[in-house]
């Protein structure tokens, strides 16, 4: 299994902070951004891992995470020349990836829970996971057949949400992941889309999901940014790893939303 870090885009709904420096390696509370997905990797036993960030401040991540020696880690690096989508970056990682399959994660997604069951029995498909939220509505929504595992639909931002299962930045896939991008074609806003790679898997009825325990935040906006830290303070302030609640962070949201 390789692993996949994402971390490109412009960080526009951080800036000016993003004018300097990538989003990605903005601290959240005491570590930089790009650290807990590295962490989320490192901790399912991924160890070969490539991070995929647009030109502008590249050579940043290099100088800060070298090798990928100090994690225990092989860190291999990609450039997204120009802002093409989620699923455009990941197809970059296609000879990287060399027939195996990827654990994908978006740079600024944090998460409390340990993934590495998920990883290890993963077979083929698709796998994706899910946080119930308060304002679904704001997030791209699952409809789930809890009975059987299986995903029914994805929906972005739906008025009327048919769950409240947000889709978070984590992906499992089977190498034909590539094969699938290659066939996609723009969105509206000229982006090969992400959910459209996972709709692929749900028609051909090989997407399963798991449901967070913990928090998840998308660390993009300064609210989220802001709670992310103070949710991270409080899980490493509290004894060990066990926190009653913590809570998620919704990426367009002024504050931090309890949860389980």
């Amino acid at each position: 299994m390789k692993g996949i870090i994402l971390a490109g885009g412009t960080g526009s709904r951080l800036y000016p902070l993003t004018k300097v420096t990538n989003k990605h390696l903005l601290p959240v509370y005491d570590k930089p951004m790009i650290y807990y997905p590295l962490q989320t990797l490192i901790g399912a036993g991924v160890k070969d891992i490539m991070i995929v960030s647009g030109r502008g401040h590249a050579g940043h991540f290099l100088e800060l995470l070298g090798s990928g020696a100090d994690f225990g880690v092989k860190l291999t690096y990609e450039i997204q020349d120009e802002a093409g989508g989620i699923a455009q970056a990941l197809g970059l990682a296609e000879d990287f990836a060399d027939s195996e399959n990827v654990t994908v994660i978006l740079g600024d997604n944090i998460f409390q829970d340990n993934i590495t069951d998920a990883v290890q029995n993963f077979k083929e498909g698709a796998h994706i996971f899910l946080k119930p939220v308060p304002d679904a509505q704001r997030f791209g929504v699952a409809e789930v057949d809890e009975n059987n595992g299986h995903v029914l639909g994805i929906e972005e931002k739906p008025t009327q949400p048919k769950s409240d299962f947000a889709v978070t930045g984590l992906y499992i896939y089977s190498n034909d992941v590539f094969d699938i991008i290659k066939i996609l074609k723009p969105s509206h806003r000229g982006e090969l889309e992400i959910t459209d790679v996972n709709n692929h898997y749900i028609q051909k009825n090989r997407m399963r999901y798991s449901v967070l325990r913990g928090f998840w935040s998308d660390a993009g906006t300064f609210d989220s940014l802001h709670c992310a830290s103070e949710l991270v303070r409080s899980m490493k302030t509290a004894q060990g790893d066990q926190v009653a609640c913590l809570g998620i962070v919704s990426s367009e949201s002024s504050e931090c939303k309890e949860g389980n």
